[in-house]
């Protein structure tokens, strides 16, 4: 059964919402398999896919051909596609065109926007325009250069207030979920319980509606890159490696191919 933004939306009190980044048609495959809910084609694939410092390089194109290649492998799972930075902030009629092209063009199931209640006319109107949109408060990455890098959001009172107001504001405005990234755990389970979509979490502890992972940093393929909010399910990179040189090795030494490996 498919996974709609209502299903996701109706989720909220009753189960976790279960997300994960895909960039690519294998990946979306084995998370189809397992049973993952919302699969976020994230402009992360800048620094995951692409070899750039931070999301801010990531174009259009770039998010076009991810999200085709990622829609591709999925059936039931909910595909979420980035607006990359400049493509919604610029004006509103720029902003539905570029969300428009990822939802017709790519196959996309909905588009995450970031920004707080100064986002939210632009929410409105491309869900009035009939794109659903997800939300993003917090430390929103494609804010670095204003935040002066990767830094921990709603410490005090005074950013505590902003992003409750934040939340409330995109949830009025008709936001179907809202990821919560880089908050204090308190302050993510009391924005939770103050509206009523649904929250993902990503550094923003156990009180959300659900949780993402960048899979890259899950698998454990990321490398020098361990925040305390990561847990690695799996060491993917190392048994890479592993293999990458154990076919060297063979290679040099002429045992690959072996006869079993020849027609």
């Amino acid at each position: 059964m498919k996974w709609t933004v209502d299903r996701i939306r109706k989720l909220k009190g009753t189960a976790k919402i279960v997300s994960l980044t895909a960039y690519d048609y294998t990946s979306a495959l084995w998370m189809e398999a397992a049973g993952i809910h919302l699969i976020l084609v994230g402009d992360s694939l800048g620094m995951t896919m692409l070899g750039y410092d931070s999301t801010l390089p990531v174009t259009m194109a770039d998010m076009i051909h991810h999200t085709r290649a990622v829609k591709r492998g999925t059936e039931s799972a909910l595909v979420v596609a980035d607006m990359p930075f400049l493509s919604y902030q610029v004006g509103q009629d720029e902003a539905v065109d570029n969300a428009g092209r990822l939802i017709k063009e790519a196959g996309a199931d909905a588009v995450k926007i970031e920004g707080g209640a100064f986002r939210a006319e632009t929410v409105q109107h491309l869900i009035h325009n009939g794109i659903p949109v997800m939300g993003h408060i917090g430390l929103t990455p494609q804010s670095v250069r204003a935040f002066g890098g990767y830094k921990i959001q709603g410490r005090d009172s005074e950013g505590a207030a902003q992003l409750l107001t934040d939340a409330q504001a995109l949830a009025d405005a008709g936001v179907f979920a809202l990821v919560l990234e880089g908050i204090p755990a308190a302050l993510a389970a009391e924005i939770t319980k103050a509206i009523p979509i649904p929250t993902v979490g990503i550094g923003a502890g156990p009180g959300c509606d659900g949780q993402v992972l960048v899979m890259h940093d899950m698998l454990g393929i990321t490398k020098d890159f361990a925040p305390r909010f990561i847990k690695r399910y799996a060491e993917v990179g190392e048994a890479m490696q592993t293999a990458f040189a154990n076919y060297k090795a063979d290679v040099e030494a002429g045992t690959f191919p072996g006869p079993e490996h020849c027609y």
